[in-house]
This record gives structure tokens, sequence and C-alpha cells, in this order.
């Protein structure tokens, strides 16, 4: 695996805020999320419960130390038990997550004998490369793995004693180590659970891997398929089948997504000059730029730029 390739696939995602909260639940209780627009990571401390996506796959323990990872917020419920019927929705339970605030929830029938450290890591979603999307919905990370990641695990343990205290500065530092946790988890999913997704596998593959990092890096070079393959050091053919497999797309498409999701970036910076974005991202004329970004969002950059102003 390309050292940084999970630098470069997670920088264009920006994360920017956190909401976060401590969870006090006994008896009975469930709770239904929707389809979030963040990454979510539960982490248990006590006790257990179960998440359920509610398709038809079986549900998914969570033991005390366990940590899951839902890379881009997929709906799903937690509760005390597998198959909870009664689970009320994440709304009513917490009206209001506002990025940057925190709460402790206590739910359930009965006093409290399960505890767990929740938050939703907020990213710019304009950004996320399609490789992003094909991550598994949830990641599980055992508590036994966990203490052979000595930083992750460290950072974990002291996640809940920091989130206690009003110490200057303590608001920062629990946002900054829930980033942390989050990109850790990642990592050692890339180097232990490959077998989870293509997309892990593509990220974890010597040539792939050079090769995403290329394009996320270096958008604007003029690659083609030839020169992609050189810098994963393949063949061609080889190339471009073990791409295609791996990550769901050609190289070429991955490419042009790469480019026109950094073209949605500097069209909402405003500063940058409309007819400077298509060399600024690797287009050589205006007009490809163009229909390429009406293809890709049904609009016209312009008016997906007049779009963002105040009305």
């Amino acid at each position: 695996m390309t050292d940084d390739v999970l630098s470069e696939l997670l920088r264009p995602l920006r994360l920017s805020d956190i909401f976060y909260s401590r969870w006090q639940a006994g008896g009975e209780w469930g709770v239904q999320g929707e389809d979030d627009s963040c990454a979510v990571l539960h982490y248990m401390l006590s006790n257990e419960c179960f998440i359920d996506f509610r398709d038809g796959s079986p549900p998914i323990r969570l033991g005390a130390g366990d940590l899951a990872v839902f890379p881009y917020g997929t709906a799903h419920t937690f509760a005390n038990r597998a198959h909870a019927v009664a689970a009320q929705p994440l709304k009513s339970v917490l009206p209001e997550r506002t990025p940057g605030s925190s709460d402790v929830v206590t739910i359930g029938s009965e006093p409290s004998d399960t505890e767990m450290l929740c938050a939703s890591l907020h990213y710019d979603r304009t950004a996320e490369p399609a490789l992003y999307r094909a991550l598994p919905r949830v990641i599980v990370l055992r508590w036994d793995m966990l203490t052979e990641e000595p930083l992750l695990h460290g950072t974990l343990c002291s996640l809940a004693s920091e989130i206690a205290r009003t110490s200057p500065g303590s608001g920062l530092v629990v946002l900054r180590a829930f980033e942390m946790v989050f990109v850790l988890a990642l990592r050692t999913a890339l180097e232990r659970l490959t077998e989870l997704s293509p997309a892990l596998q593509a990220l974890r593959h010597p040539g792939i891997s050079a090769s995403l990092v290329a394009i996320y890096r270096d958008y604007a070079r003029p690659w083609t398929v030839e020169t992609l393959a050189r810098e994963a050091g393949m063949s061609r053919s080889v190339f471009s089948e073990t791409f295609r497999a791996l990550v769901g797309d050609s190289p070429a498409r991955h490419l042009t997504a790469r480019r026109l999701q950094e073209a949605r970036a500097l069209l909402s910076d405003g500063s940058v000059a409309l007819g400077d974005i298509p060399a600024r991202i690797g287009y050589q004329s205006n007009v490809g730029f163009h229909l390429a970004f009406r293809r890709e969002f049904a609009t016209t950059p312009g008016a997906y730029r007049q779009a963002l102003k105040p009305a």
C-alpha cells in the first residue's frame, strides 16, 4: 500500500467539525438513526448493544471496548438486543445535533448499565471521492484488535475522561481526538480487514494505490491510462482490468470524477474566476469542462456557482 493513499483519499473531505454524545442506557431501549451526511462513530464503554440495518443482514453485536465506524453515516438501529421492535427515532432523543456541541443521553426502561460514546464527524460531502463511498457501510474493530493498535486504543481510552473535563481547550482536544480515531480506524481496516470490500483492497494494492495517489493528488496532470499504468508499475491491460475490478470504475472515469469534485470546491470558494477553473483541474478547453460538468451534475458551472449565492 502506498504510504499516503489514505491521506489523499481523505484530504478532499475537509473534516470540519463534530457533535459528540455520551449515552447511558438500561433495560429495554433502541434508537433508529436515518442516513446522515457525516461519518458516525460508536465506541462501547460498558456492556453491549446491537447494530441493525433492517435490510435482512445479520445484526452486529458491539461489546465493551469495540468500535464501529460508519464512514458515510448509513442509517441503522442501535439497541440493547437484536431485532429491537420499538426503536425511538434519533431525532426524538437528540433533537439538536449542532456541530461543535455535545450532549449526554439517558435512555431505557431501567437504571443504566450500558455506556457508549457516539460522534458525528462532519465533512464536505460535495468533495466525497467515489472510492470513499465504496468503503464498507460499517467497519467494526473489536477490543482485542484495538489493543494491538496502541495509538488508536490509547486515544479511545482517554476520550471518556477528557469529555468529562472542563479544562481550557478540552473541546478542541476532544475534536482532534475523534478525528484521530476516525483516521486511525480506517488505517487499521486497510491493514487488517481488506477482505471487507474491494475498495479496501484497492487502497492496499501497491499498484492501484499508487495510481490513486496520482489521481487524487495530481489530478490536473494530463494523465492517460498508459501513464497511470506506468505509475502503477503494471501493463496497461492488467492495470485497467484490476483498477475496474477493485475501484468499480475505469481509470479515466475516476480521474474525471476527481477533477469535477475539485471544480465544485473551486466554484464554492468564489475567489477563483470561472474561466480559470478548467486549466486548474486539468482541462485543456472550457467547452470540454462545461460538457463534463453538466453531464455529471445536470447543471452548468456558472449556474452551480450562482445557486450558492445568498438569495
